[in-house]
């Protein structure tokens, strides 16, 4: 097998890759984590603002993709709108959990006072505080305006595969990210100095390929 066939069967644009797929071949989706699993991660972070989260996320997709791996389709391009779209669905479900959590605690005593703990902390409050404050603008955007954008414009999904991920028309991609992106700018003007996307023309992206987040290797440095 010439290097380019066995390339494109290894990362989904083969039937046959996609029957190994659905079949459950334990190598296939090794090689379906070696190619999307930093893209499936970012997407995750994208939509939770939490590295630990995103982890987390990311993992269970996979795991929910071994579970649906019989829904796949058997032919198609890329499986990376799959996989996006089943990751749109872990963390939606994970937010849910969360606030059912949250809701709890709120019904629960309150504590008594606990030991300052912020000197040990002051290093992390910079970045803290910024990720706060996006997650603060991101969060009063709605589910579908929060999915969109992370999909077009951070995960660089064109318009079909984001319509393939997200299960709905391109015309519908469409319309939801132009009203995205106008709720994005009114709520950043108005709550950040900074800008909250990438200064692209379009606002599209053509790929993943930058990390959500810097290496903690690198960050430790």
């Amino acid at each position: 097998m010439e290097p380019r066939v066995r390339w494109l069967a290894e990362i989904g644009m083969d039937p046959g890759f996609r029957a190994r797929i659905r079949a459950g071949d334990e190598g296939a989706f090794s090689v379906l984590f070696r190619e999307h699993g930093k893209a499936v991660y970012n997407h995750c972070f994208r939509l939770t603002g939490d590295w630990a989260g995103a982890e987390d996320c990311a993992s269970l997709v996979f795991l929910e993709a071994w579970r649906l791996r019989e829904k796949a389709e058997p032919h198609g391009g890329s499986l990376l709108p799959w996989l996006l779209g089943i990751a749109n669905y872990v963390v939606h479900r994970r937010r849910r959990v969360a606030r059912r959590h949250q809701a709890l605690m709120e019904r629960m005593p309150a504590p008594g006072l606990l030991p300052d703990f912020a000197d040990e902390v002051v290093g992390r409050l910079e970045d803290q505080e910024r990720i706060a404050a996006v997650r603060q603008v991101l969060d009063r955007l709605g589910r579908s305006d929060r999915e969109v954008l992370a999909l077009c414009v951070w995960a660089g999904l064109d318009y079909t595969a984001a319509a393939q991920a997200l299960g709905v028309p391109v015309g519908t991609v469409r319309s939801r990210l132009s009203r995205a992106r106008r709720r994005l700018d009114g709520l950043a003007r108005k709550n950040l100095a900074l800008p909250m996307e990438p200064a692209v023309a379009g606002w599209q992206l053509t790929g993943d390929r930058t990390d959500a987040v810097e290496p903690h290797e690198r960050k430790a440095r």
